[in-house]
Protein backbone atom coordinates (compact mmCIF):
# COMPACT_ATOMS: atom_id res chain seq x y z
CA UNK A 1 0.00 0.00 0.00
CA UNK A 2 1.26 3.36 -0.92
CA UNK A 3 0.37 6.25 1.12
CA UNK A 4 1.64 10.38 0.52
CA UNK A 5 0.87 12.66 3.32
CA UNK A 6 -0.96 15.52 1.38
CA UNK A 7 -1.94 19.37 2.76
CA UNK A 8 -5.64 19.84 3.41
CA UNK A 9 -4.84 23.29 1.47
CA UNK A 10 -3.82 21.43 -1.76
CA UNK A 11 -5.86 21.98 -4.98
CA UNK A 12 -7.10 18.76 -6.17
CA UNK A 13 -7.80 17.71 -9.62
CA UNK A 14 -10.96 18.70 -11.72
CA UNK A 15 -11.81 15.21 -12.09
CA UNK A 16 -10.55 13.50 -8.74
CA UNK A 17 -13.17 12.33 -5.86
CA UNK A 18 -12.31 12.64 -2.52
CA UNK A 19 -13.41 10.32 -0.42
CA UNK A 20 -14.15 10.73 3.55
CA UNK A 21 -13.66 8.13 6.11
CA UNK A 22 -14.88 8.88 9.68
CA UNK A 23 -13.27 6.70 12.36
CA UNK A 24 -14.21 7.25 16.09
CA UNK A 25 -11.81 6.61 19.07
CA UNK A 26 -13.11 5.16 21.92
CA UNK A 27 -11.86 3.54 25.73
CA UNK A 28 -11.60 4.04 29.06
CA UNK A 29 -10.11 7.17 30.32
CA UNK A 30 -6.04 7.98 30.22
CA UNK A 31 -5.36 4.94 27.39
CA UNK A 32 -3.99 7.39 24.94
CA UNK A 33 -6.43 8.30 22.51
CA UNK A 34 -5.43 11.53 22.00
CA UNK A 35 -1.84 10.47 21.83
CA UNK A 36 -2.62 8.15 19.50
CA UNK A 37 -4.33 10.74 17.26
CA UNK A 38 -2.20 13.20 17.55
CA UNK A 39 1.19 10.50 17.21
CA UNK A 40 -1.02 9.85 13.79
CA UNK A 41 -1.35 13.72 12.51
CA UNK A 42 1.36 15.35 13.06
CA UNK A 43 4.34 12.26 13.90
CA UNK A 44 4.74 13.85 17.63
CA UNK A 45 4.15 12.60 20.82
CA UNK A 46 2.97 14.58 23.83
CA UNK A 47 2.36 13.07 27.00
CA UNK A 48 -0.41 14.99 28.41
CA UNK A 49 -3.58 16.42 27.50
CA UNK A 50 -6.79 18.14 28.39
CA UNK A 51 -10.21 16.31 28.85
CA UNK A 52 -10.97 17.76 25.14
CA UNK A 53 -13.48 16.16 22.79
CA UNK A 54 -12.38 16.80 19.24
CA UNK A 55 -13.00 15.71 15.62
CA UNK A 56 -9.25 16.00 13.54
CA UNK A 57 -8.64 15.78 9.91
CA UNK A 58 -5.76 14.70 7.90
CA UNK A 59 -5.91 13.63 4.40
CA UNK A 60 -3.54 10.89 2.63
CA UNK A 61 -3.17 9.74 -0.43
CA UNK A 62 -3.91 5.62 -0.34
CA UNK A 63 -3.22 3.48 -3.48
CA UNK A 64 -3.44 5.99 -5.56
CA UNK A 65 -6.84 7.56 -3.82
CA UNK A 66 -7.38 10.89 -2.07
CA UNK A 67 -8.89 10.04 1.38
CA UNK A 68 -10.30 12.63 4.07
CA UNK A 69 -9.06 10.68 7.56
CA UNK A 70 -11.58 12.06 10.15
CA UNK A 71 -10.98 11.39 13.55
CA UNK A 72 -13.50 11.73 16.79
CA UNK A 73 -11.31 11.48 19.54
CA UNK A 74 -14.29 10.93 22.41
CA UNK A 75 -13.87 11.86 26.24
CA UNK A 76 -14.59 8.61 28.38
CA UNK A 77 -15.74 8.86 32.20
CA UNK A 78 -13.38 6.80 34.35
CA UNK A 79 -13.12 2.95 33.37
CA UNK A 80 -16.75 3.42 30.68
CA UNK A 81 -16.32 4.02 27.13
CA UNK A 82 -20.09 4.56 25.87
CA UNK A 83 -20.94 5.47 22.46
CA UNK A 84 -23.67 8.36 21.52
CA UNK A 85 -26.31 8.03 18.79
CA UNK A 86 -24.83 11.00 17.06
CA UNK A 87 -21.31 9.31 16.75
CA UNK A 88 -22.70 6.35 15.67
CA UNK A 89 -24.46 7.71 12.82
CA UNK A 90 -21.21 9.37 12.29
CA UNK A 91 -18.80 6.64 12.44
CA UNK A 92 -17.34 4.35 9.48
CA UNK A 93 -15.14 2.68 11.41
CA UNK A 94 -14.20 2.36 15.15
CA UNK A 95 -10.94 2.60 17.10
CA UNK A 96 -11.08 0.83 20.44
CA UNK A 97 -7.79 1.48 22.68
CA UNK A 98 -6.81 0.23 25.85
CA UNK A 99 -3.95 0.13 28.12
CA UNK A 100 -2.11 -2.84 28.52
CA UNK A 101 -0.96 -2.10 31.97
CA UNK A 102 -4.85 -1.29 33.07
CA UNK A 103 -7.44 -4.08 33.13
CA UNK A 104 -10.09 -2.67 33.30
CA UNK A 105 -9.29 -0.76 30.40
CA UNK A 106 -9.29 -3.93 28.66
CA UNK A 107 -12.80 -5.24 30.23
CA UNK A 108 -14.01 -1.86 28.65
CA UNK A 109 -13.96 -2.17 25.44
CA UNK A 110 -15.09 -6.07 25.85
CA UNK A 111 -18.29 -4.93 26.94
CA UNK A 112 -18.53 -2.18 24.06
CA UNK A 113 -17.50 -4.91 22.10
CA UNK A 114 -20.36 -7.03 23.03
CA UNK A 115 -23.13 -3.56 22.94
CA UNK A 116 -21.62 -3.52 18.90
CA UNK A 117 -22.63 -6.95 18.44
CA UNK A 118 -25.77 -6.78 19.57
CA UNK A 119 -26.62 -3.60 17.62
CA UNK A 120 -28.12 -4.02 14.43
CA UNK A 121 -26.72 -0.52 13.23
CA UNK A 122 -23.01 -1.26 14.71
CA UNK A 123 -22.42 -4.89 13.82
CA UNK A 124 -21.11 -4.18 10.69
CA UNK A 125 -19.29 -1.48 11.50
CA UNK A 126 -15.21 -2.28 10.83
CA UNK A 127 -13.30 -2.23 14.50
CA UNK A 128 -9.97 -1.89 14.83
CA UNK A 129 -8.87 -2.94 18.78
CA UNK A 130 -5.48 -1.17 20.06
CA UNK A 131 -3.45 -1.95 23.22
CA UNK A 132 -1.38 0.91 24.09
CA UNK A 133 1.54 2.13 25.92
CA UNK A 134 3.53 -1.02 24.70
CA UNK A 135 6.83 0.61 26.31
CA UNK A 136 5.81 0.03 29.62
CA UNK A 137 6.00 -4.07 29.32
CA UNK A 138 7.18 -4.01 33.38
CA UNK A 139 3.95 -2.82 34.17
CA UNK A 140 1.42 -5.01 31.69
CA UNK A 141 -1.70 -6.12 32.88
CA UNK A 142 -3.08 -7.74 30.17
CA UNK A 143 -1.09 -10.14 27.35
CA UNK A 144 -0.70 -9.78 23.69
CA UNK A 145 -2.42 -13.46 23.71
CA UNK A 146 -5.58 -12.01 25.41
CA UNK A 147 -5.98 -9.49 22.78
CA UNK A 148 -5.65 -11.20 19.88
CA UNK A 149 -7.72 -13.55 21.43
CA UNK A 150 -10.74 -11.31 22.05
CA UNK A 151 -9.75 -9.47 18.34
CA UNK A 152 -10.33 -12.72 16.77
CA UNK A 153 -13.77 -14.02 18.48
CA UNK A 154 -15.12 -10.55 17.84
CA UNK A 155 -13.63 -10.42 14.26
CA UNK A 156 -11.61 -7.21 14.74
CA UNK A 157 -8.17 -5.76 13.53
CA UNK A 158 -5.79 -6.12 16.32
CA UNK A 159 -2.11 -3.78 17.24
CA UNK A 160 -0.12 -3.41 19.94
CA UNK A 161 1.70 0.56 19.58
CA UNK A 162 3.26 2.48 21.70
CA UNK A 163 2.02 5.98 21.03
CA UNK A 164 4.95 7.06 22.81
CA UNK A 165 8.01 5.62 20.80
CA UNK A 166 6.89 4.67 17.39
CA UNK A 167 4.68 6.53 14.62
CA UNK A 168 4.77 3.74 12.25
CA UNK A 169 2.68 1.46 14.40
CA UNK A 170 0.08 4.12 14.82
CA UNK A 171 0.42 4.91 11.40
CA UNK A 172 -0.28 1.42 10.60
CA UNK A 173 -3.56 1.37 12.98
CA UNK A 174 -5.07 3.93 11.11
CA UNK A 175 -4.79 2.66 7.72
CA UNK A 176 -6.09 -0.84 8.11
CA UNK A 177 -9.37 0.56 9.34
CA UNK A 178 -9.13 2.94 6.76
CA UNK A 179 -8.75 -0.33 4.15
CA UNK A 180 -11.33 -2.21 6.33
CA UNK A 181 -13.85 0.78 5.86
CA UNK A 182 -12.94 0.57 2.22
CA UNK A 183 -13.29 -3.02 1.97
CA UNK A 184 -17.49 -2.63 4.03
CA UNK A 185 -18.87 -0.49 1.61
CA UNK A 186 -17.67 -2.07 -1.73
CA UNK A 187 -19.31 -5.09 -0.16
CA UNK A 188 -22.28 -2.73 0.37
CA UNK A 189 -22.09 -1.24 -3.18
CA UNK A 190 -21.85 -5.25 -4.22
CA UNK A 191 -24.55 -5.79 -2.29
CA UNK A 192 -26.99 -3.33 -3.22
CA UNK A 193 -26.13 -4.11 -6.96
CA UNK A 194 -27.61 -8.30 -6.22
CA UNK A 195 -30.69 -6.28 -4.06
CA UNK A 196 -31.75 -4.55 -7.54
CA UNK A 197 -30.93 -7.11 -9.50
CA UNK A 198 -33.20 -9.59 -7.79
CA UNK A 199 -35.93 -6.99 -7.81
CA UNK A 200 -36.02 -6.49 -11.20
CA UNK A 201 -36.24 -9.86 -12.01
CA UNK A 202 -39.13 -10.61 -9.48
CA UNK A 203 -40.79 -7.88 -11.17
CA UNK A 204 -40.50 -9.38 -14.58
CA UNK A 205 -41.94 -12.56 -13.18
CA UNK A 206 -44.37 -11.27 -11.25
CA UNK A 207 -45.55 -9.26 -14.56
CA UNK A 208 -45.52 -12.46 -16.42
CA UNK A 209 -47.63 -14.76 -14.25
CA UNK A 210 -50.19 -11.63 -13.92
CA UNK A 211 -50.20 -12.42 -18.31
Amino acid sequence: MVVEVKSRMEVMEPNQQRVEANILLLGAHNVGKTALTVRFLTRRFIGEYGDIESIYSRVDRVDGQEICINIWDSQAEGKTCSVSDKQLQWADGMVLVYDICDRGSFEAIRQQLQLIRRSRKMSSLPVVIVGNKRDLQHHRRVSGEEGHLLALTERCGFFEVSAAETYHGVLLVFHRLVDLVRETRALRKSMAGVRGIVRSMSAVFGKKRAE
